[in-house]
Parts: structure tokens; C-alpha cells; sequence
């Protein structure tokens, strides 16, 4: 889908907010320069928000906030933030652009029956193309292709990079931990439908990668959460749907 200009975009908001959200765990070093990138958008940006996931290196001393676990930490960013379009960003990407926002709110604002917006992108690792997203490549799109071969054509169900409707994420579970991104994406599949997930090419992502000793418990969330949305296994934890606390109040 090709890119509208920043002006543009703007425009086209037609009287809708836009919030950033960067969950952020131990990433002082790049959590900063982001957050000025994106509010470097204005008028198109209209907030930006960090959340703290229980830093120890000094993101809290960069930008406050709160949350433990990622899926947590998107769902209070959900929470707290205002906009009617939501763009989530990792906080630990050094290749940080404001192109990465307008990319994502694209396809939002375009088409209004597209509920989530996925990032695909080039992801090196140790300086070879194509050799990063390890979890992404070996566990969440085999589980994509075999159990819900509808969503095969995901490229990164779990980059951190992506979008969506507030009216739509709030009515979704979002699952506590590093299952976030694939039960988002299988979340919006199930409720609206696969068409209602787009995808859009930032180009070149560079980022804090994890040795392959820290990847088995991301592996594991991601696979206990798509057999608990294929009825295969047992629930996962999960932060209840903004619309249902809302209606319990």
C-alpha cells in the first residue's frame, strides 16, 4: 500500500487522535531518541506514552511509567492513552523513524475496515540479512501456517511494530506476556476477520537482540498461546478487554 505524506495523513485524520505507545524494558539507551522522533509528528501525533515493563538500567529515569510483562504493559498503554488510532513501537529499535508511525497509521486511515496494521521488515542479525526474528521463523509462522492457515500471510506476528483502532482493541484480551503479539493478531482475525489485518514495509529494522539462551521463554508464551486460541490447550493469562471493565464499573 503506498505511503501518504506525512501532511496528508494529518488531513486525514478527519477529527481522529492519534497515540504512540512504546512499552519499554531496559531500554534507556534508545527509549529517548524515539520518543522525540514521535513527537517530532505533530499535528499528526497528538500523544505519546511510555511504559515502564519493570526497568533496572534507567528507562524509568527517561520516561515514567508502570506495567509488568509486555502484554500488560500495551494493555495499560491502551488504558491510558486517548487517541482513536494506537501505533505500538518497541522501544529498543535503533533504526527508529518517523516512518515507522506514518507507515502503520496509513492503512487506518485509508480504509476504515481495517482493524490492525502489522509491520513486515528486514531484520539482520550479527550483520547477515535476514537472519534475526528467530522466534518469529521458527515458531509463530509455522504455527500460523499449520493451525490457522487463514493468517499464513502474516510475514511478523510478532514485531513489535503495528497498529490499531482503539473501538477494536478495546473489545480484545490482551494476553500478559510475550503471547501479546500473536493473540492480538489472532484475536483481530477471529472477531473481525483475516482481511481486517494489513501489513505495511518499514524497510530495515536494527535492534537489541537477545542471545538464543533468553529465547525460550518468549518461544514457549507464543506457542501456549496460539494452542489456547486453537482449543488445543489450556488458557493463557490475560488482561480482561477494556470494553468489559468499562461495562462493570
Amino acid at each position: 500500500m503506498p505511503r501518504l505524506p506525512t501532511a496528508d495523513l494529518a488531513s486525514a485524520k478527519a477529527g481522529q487522535t492519534v497515540s504512540v505507545c512504546l512499552p519499554a524494558r531496559d531500554e534507556a539507551a534508545t527509549v529517548g531518541a524515539i520518543v522525540r522522533e514521535a513527537i517530532a509528528l505533530e499535528p499528526l501525533v497528538d500523544e505519546v506514552i511510555v511504559v515502564d515493563d519493570a526497568s533496572v538500567d534507567g528507562t524509568a529515569d527517561v520516561v515514567p511509567g508502570a506495567g509488568t510483562g509486555k502484554g500488560r504493559a500495551m494493555w495499560t498503554a491502551l488504558a491510558e492513552s486517548t487517541g482513536d488510532l494506537i501505533v505500538y513501537c518497541d522501544a529498543d529499535v535503533r533504526t527508529f523513524g518517523g516512518h515507522f508511525v506514518t507507515a502503520l497509521l496509513g492503512p487506518l486511515l485509508e480504509d476504515h475496515s481495517i482493524a490492525l496494521v502489522k509491520a513486515t521488515y528486514e531484520r539482520p542479525f550479527g550483520g547477515r540479512a535476514g537472519e534475526g526474528g528467530r522466534v518469529n521463523e521458527l515458531m509463530a509462522r509455522p504455527l500460523l501456517r499449520v493451525l490457522f492457515p487463514d493468517l499464513g500471510f502474516v510475514d511478523q506476528p510478532l514485531g513489535g511494530e503495528c497498529a490499531g483502532r482503539r473501538e477494536a482493541l478495546a473489545q480484545l484480551p490482551f494476553v500478559e506476556g510475550w503471547g501479546v503479539d500473536i493473540g492480538l493478531v489472532l484475536d483481530v482475525a477471529a472477531r473481525f476477520g483475516p482481511a481486517a489485518i494489513a501489513q505495511v514495509d518499514l524497510g530495515r529494522r536494527v535492534h537489541r537482540n537477545r542471545p538464543l539462551a533468553q529465547l525460550g521463554p518468549p518461544a514457549e508464551a507464543v506457542l501456549r498461546t496460539a494452542l489456547a486460541r486453537a482449543g488445543l490447550g489450556p488458557p493463557v493469562p490475560e488482561c480482561r478487554p477494556l470494553v468489559e471493565m468499562a461495562g462493570s464499573r
